[in-house]
């Protein structure tokens, strides 16, 4: 958490940083079904306006099942955001942030957060993903004066 101090400059970032885990949450539930959220493809998960600082995890509630692989980021980075893994990984309670999907406890520390200008998807490759749920989790606060995330 950053301390408020006597300077205006410095109270905003402060202002800023403690809101990214307060002030600004969304989540978005995916149901994986092979035919659609779950083909081969790009699915946006978030509009992004502006530049936002922008932290994303996802936890999974319905076990994973296919042979293709995803992956989370940007149109100019896909897997900038969550590095990619194989479709049938994850098991029910488990946390995605990584390459590694095995732990339902994970430090906060571990969510990196980025600096974002474009729209965040996920993007499954090779294969399709047959089931599974995940929510994905998005924490951010505006850097510019237009930054904003919705879910898309």
């Amino acid at each position: 958490m950053a301390r408020k101090s006597d300077n205006t400059a410095l109270n905003i970032i402060a202002s800023n940083l403690n809101s990214v885990f307060l002030d600004n949450k969304l989540s978005k539930s995916v149901t994986f079904v092979a035919t659609t959220t779950g083909a081969t493809g790009t699915f946006k998960i978030a509009d992004v306006t502006g530049t936002v600082a922008l932290s994303i995890f996802a936890i999974c509630t319905v076990n994973s099942a296919g042979a293709g692989t995803i992956e989370v980021g940007t149109a100019l980075s896909t897997a900038g955001l969550i590095a990619q893994v194989n479709c049938n990984v994850f098991t029910a309670g488990e946390i995605w942030h990584d390459n590694s999907p095995d732990s339902s406890i994970e430090l906060t520390s571990v969510v990196t957060q980025k600096i974002v200008t474009q729209n965040v998807a996920y993007k499954i490759t090779t294969n399709t993903m047959s089931a599974g749920n995940l929510i994905f989790y998005i924490l951010w606060t505006p850097i510019s004066d237009d930054g904003l995330v919705t879910i898309a």
